[in-house]
């Protein structure tokens, strides 16, 4: 598979996927359930929707600029039965509507964040909390902020926010 995607800028990019163990905390920190719809912007390989499928029951969207990747995602959802759960769609995220959205996840980079901000404040419902690995949003204040051990030369900060809470 290229590890090489084209990022929101027409760029080039490193596919660079969360640790499952990363995403596994991202997911307990924002308390999803059986009723929550999670969409992942910047999806990649699809790893984090379809384990909040798996683990809690929830509904799930990607959201993913490389087709490729996409594609690589709706395999694995079919293969581990979580079709009727999740879905995959190729597309800006910058041009997402997360309106259906009560838990936002991200992994970008911190000047990301700060564009998707105010989508974020014009289309979530209060209540729906976004969380983030790695990198903070400049205007809001996390509600809470957790470090995980990395490699030897890398921590995993995450950050969690709940709209109407933390503006």
């Amino acid at each position: 598979m290229e590890d090489i995607t084209k990022d929101w800028t027409g760029g080039e990019a490193s596919f660079i996927p969360t640790p499952m163990e990363v995403a596994e905390r991202m997911l307990e920190m924002a308390q999803v359930g059986a009723r929550d719809v999670v969409y992942d912007l910047g999806s990649g390989d699809g790893r984090i929707v379809i384990r909040a499928a798996e683990k809690y029951g929830a509904k799930g969207v990607g959201i993913e600029i490389d087709p490729k990747l996409v594609e690589r995602s709706r395999e694995e959802a079919k293969r581990r039965g979580m079709s009727r759960l999740v879905e995959f769609r190729a597309g800006d995220i910058r041009k997402t509507d997360v309106s259906g959205a009560t838990v936002v996840m991200l992994y970008l980079t911190a000047d990301m964040n700060l564009e998707l901000r105010p989508t974020f404040e014009r289309q979530l419902k209060p209540g729906t909390r976004v969380v983030s690995h790695d990198h903070a949003m400049n205007g809001w204040t996390p509600l809470r902020v957790e470090t995980l051990a990395g490699t030897w030369y890398h921590e995993h900060r995450i950050y969690l926010w709940e709209v109407g809470r933390t503006e």
